[in-house]
């Protein structure tokens, strides 16, 4: 492997290749296991889940290459769902008819921690851009407020 990868680990309790990293760890809830998932560089699980008690009724089972894998493909999964709907939360579109002309206003926010910034679009049916101008991150887009603006000539809205 390379100096920017770790080598893999095949443990019991402990499983990594490439970008991932399986954890058996204490089920907090209650007496049973769980598996923590772990993409690389990150602090936080990506994914944790109940975990399978071994043949004794005490110790966790050991991972192996196929349940690893299967990890892998649900923390992936849960990532790219999450992804998903932060986008949708932060992206939003609204089609109106405005003067005979239909439109496509479209809602982009930009999270930031020192303050979001927002950007509203006007898209013609051919989607030629008609407007573009910057919006208060808690602008509410529906098709009223698109309408508005629409109406306005594209003024930049007020917070």
């Amino acid at each position: 492997m390379t100096q920017d990868t770790q080598d893999p680990i095949h443990e019991d309790r402990v499983w990594s290749d490439e970008h991932w990293t399986a954890r058996v760890i204490k089920n907090e809830d209650d007496d049973g296991w769980a598996v923590a998932m772990f993409l690389d560089g990150q602090t936080e699980p990506a994914l944790v889940g109940p975990w399978t008690m071994g043949r004794n009724k005490k110790d966790p089972k050991p991972l192996d290459t196929s349940a690893f894998n299967t990890l892998v493909k649900t923390a992936k999964e849960v990532i790219r769902r999450s992804e998903q709907q932060r986008f949708a939360e932060l992206n939003k579109n609204v089609s109106i008819t405005v003067g005979g002309q239909r439109i496509r206003v479209e809602l982009a926010i930009v999270p930031d921690e020192e303050g979001a910034t927002a950007t509203l679009r006007a898209l013609n049916e051919f989607d030629e851009e008609l407007a573009l101008v910057s919006a208060p991150p808690n602008f509410k887009l529906n098709a009223n407020s698109a309408e508005a603006w629409v109406v306005s000539g594209f003024e930049k809205p007020r917070s």
